[in-house]
């Protein structure tokens, strides 16, 4: 089992990162949150969960072992796997995450696509008393800093969300609609509530 990585980040976009360690490329699946925290840097560690199945192997990947855990909570919750979680933990920080679950709050959780009444229900149910010192204390997950929204910013949003299952049309509009009303925002912030509207 690979515990992390640690290397040279060689490519990244919101919704992997090929990060180079001995001459070999490795490509991990990642959240908002860890492309954020790895953005601009050159040497990067991340921590691994990895997926060895007859048809796929997958890496994913998490700059924090808090959200590393709390993505192996949420894929031992029935009828949750490996893309559904890394799309809730694009949603949310650890730490709001942690208050969502925690506060019980159901409709929150549910806005999250591929979640639904029962499923937001059952993640609340079975992680409400595992989570417990989950969250850092009082930490909250750097944000990036704010830049101007341009097409670049528009077309690697819309990237992202087609890669993790949304149709080009849905994530298009929505996207256009976040960008009319937050001009400001940055592409993982574009995201973020792109995918709460979705």
């Amino acid at each position: 089992m690979i515990e992390y990585l640690r290397g040279e980040l060689a490519e990244i976009s919101p919704a992997t990162a090929i990060i180079e360690c001995a001459g070999v490329g490795y490509e991990t699946n990642i959240t908002l949150n860890t492309y954020s925290a790895l953005q601009g840097k050159k040497e990067v560690k991340v921590f691994i969960y990895e997926v060895i199945r007859e048809d796929a192997h997958q890496l994913f990947g998490f700059h924090s072992k808090e959200e590393r855990e709390l993505f192996l909570l949420l894929i031992s919750v029935s009828g949750i796997g490996g893309n559904t979680a890394r799309t809730i933990l694009s949603a949310f920080t650890v730490a709001e995450l942690c208050e969502v679950i925690s506060s019980g709050n159901e409709t929150i959780l549910k806005s999250v696509k591929g979640i639904g009444l029962k499923t937001a229900q059952r993640i609340i149910v079975d992680l409400k008393d595992k989570i417990k010192g989950v969250a850092p204390t009082g930490s909250r997950l750097s944000e990036a800093s704010a830049a101007t929204v341009n097409n670049d910013t528009i077309e690697s949003a819309i990237s992202a969300l087609v890669m993790l299952g949304f149709p080009s049309a849905a994530a298009n509009k929505v996207v256009q609609n976040v960008v009319k009303n937050d001009p400001s925002a940055t592409v993982e912030q574009v995201i973020k509530q792109s995918l709460k509207l979705l």
